[in-house]
């Protein structure tokens, strides 16, 4: 946000706050509040593409606009201002002002439409068909040029193949954009892959957009399926300049896709947050609950707790550092008890449990890792076990006393111990050892007490 229509960075780009807004740090622009007015909808299991889930969009984007917008492009102003005077259902009203404002201008293809359009990946996982035609049509609520709507389902594409096939391919929705054009993106996919980014003219246009982001992701792609590539990429989009928010929301939802939330590090995952009054853990559960078809409130991620009576406290200082406690999800309950500031969550947690009574946002983080040895159920393990210790560093330095805790306290958490302990300068046998004598019921086997102890 701090370098939208200002000098790019030089070195790396920081949450520093300002810009147009201004922002607060970490605080999200409107192509993630445009984004949450459609995850709202989506997450509910509401088909996009439908007249039922265009009017709820259609509807939250006026109340956005009217209540929570910090930031609103010129077109997407113009449209949804204008479709208040004309009759009809929401979306009607809208598609008639987009389309208008194309008659009278030809220029309606800005990069307003490909911005909010990640979320509609996830919608419809298991039908490309299904994701293309709720591309398009969310698109066609603001943006009437072909060529809005056409970024849109490529980008939708990218991000659907991404999460169930792991790989990265803009070419993939090829067959799906206008046929007038097909030709067209063919020929601007290929001269951004490899390319630098930010060479592609004004990227307020949604076909430069989409090559600066295009470009960011695929300069900075070494090939080894690592989730540094995630904050690579995202520097990369920054350093491209003009609308910087913009085309980094494009790359980051793209990149986000295919590595998943656990590569994004903790001194990010701090700070991000926005209208209307979200973190995170909220984003988790939108994207999660519409991929999974809908909110189902007695299970993850949208059940309130997900805390068992059953399971024991633990409340055990680790050997090395005394002011890190090494506890259970039971422990969550215990904050005053334990005289802890700050907690680093190993387990799934409900919509209540995060952040524990009295703790502020920041200072609740939350990791995903499993207990099972299969590589695949723990990508990029040795980043998120070093990012893990990396949060507790942060942390202590900070002066603040911290509980890390899994489910039951008896794998993950002595894992993230073993690997805080290391990442101190302890020989890891000592730092076994020791860990086994403080938690004499730990299971200390297999891939991830491997990982912990000696890298990938």
């Amino acid at each position: 946000m701090p370098y939208e229509m200002a000098a790019p960075p030089i070195g790396e780009a920081v949450m520093k706050g300002g810009g147009l807004g201004p922002y607060e740090p970490g605080e999200w622009s409107d192509d993630t509040q445009m984004t949450l007015c459609v995850a709202r909808v989506a997450a509910q299991g509401i088909d996009l593409a439908s007249a039922q889930g265009l009017d709820a969009v259609s509807e939250a984007f006026t109340a956005w606009l009217d209540g929570g917008a910090t930031d609103v492009g010129t077109q997407t102003r113009s449209v949804l201002t204008e479709a208040k005077h004309l009759a009809g259902a929401p979306h009607e009203r809208l598609t008639r002002a987009s389309e208008a404002l194309h008659a009278r201008t030809g220029m309606t293809a800005g990069n307003g439409a490909l911005m909010r359009t990640p979320i509609v990946g996830l919608s419809a996982l298991d039908d490309r068909h299904a994701t293309a035609r709720a591309a398009r049509a969310i698109a066609l609520l603001t943006h009437a040029d072909p060529l809005a709507g056409d970024s849109a389902v490529l980008w939708s594409e990218a991000i659907r193949v991404a999460v169930t096939e792991g790989r990265l391919d803009l070419t993939a929705g090829l067959d799906l954009v206008s046929a007038i054009h097909v030709g067209r993106w063919g020929d601007w996919i290929e001269a951004a892959t490899g390319a630098e980014p930010g060479g592609f003219g004004n990227n307020g246009y949604t076909v430069t957009a989409l090559q600066d982001a295009w470009a960011a992701i695929t300069t900075t792609d070494r090939g080894d399926g690592s989730a540094m590539h995630l904050q690579r990429g995202l520097q990369a989009a920054v350093r491209a300049g003009h609308d910087t928010d913009t085309v980094a929301a494009i790359a980051g939802s793209l990149l986000g896709a295919r590595y998943g939330a656990s590569a994004v590090p903790t001194q990010w995952r701090r700070m991000v947050h926005g209208w209307p009054g979200l973190r995170a853990h909220d984003l988790v559960e939108l994207a999660v609950s519409t991929s999974s078809g809908g909110r189902r409130h007695e299970e993850w991620p949208s059940v309130a707790s997900m805390g068992d009576p059953d399971i024991p406290t633990l409340g055990t200082p680790h050997p090395i550092d005394p002011d890190i406690v090494l506890g259970t999800i039971s422990d969550l309950g215990r904050v005053r008890e334990l005289d802890v500031q700050a907690i680093v969550s190993l387990c799934a947690l409900g919509l209540d449990d995060i952040p524990a009574a009295g703790m502020t946002a920041r200072d609740h983080i939350e990791f995903w890792i499993n207990d099972e040895e299969q590589e695949e159920t723990n990508p990029h393990l040795d980043f998120v076990l070093d990012d893990a210790s990396s949060a507790l560093r942060q942390f202590r330095a900070e002066g603040k006393r911290v509980l890390v805790h899994c489910r039951q306290g008896v794998q993950r958490t002595p894992a993230v111990a073993l690997r805080y302990a290391v990442d101190l300068g302890v020989a890891p046998e000592l730092a076994e050892r020791s860990i086994r004598d403080a938690l004499p019921g730990i299971r200390g086997e297999g891939r991830l007490w491997e990982v912990a102890a000696h890298g990938a």
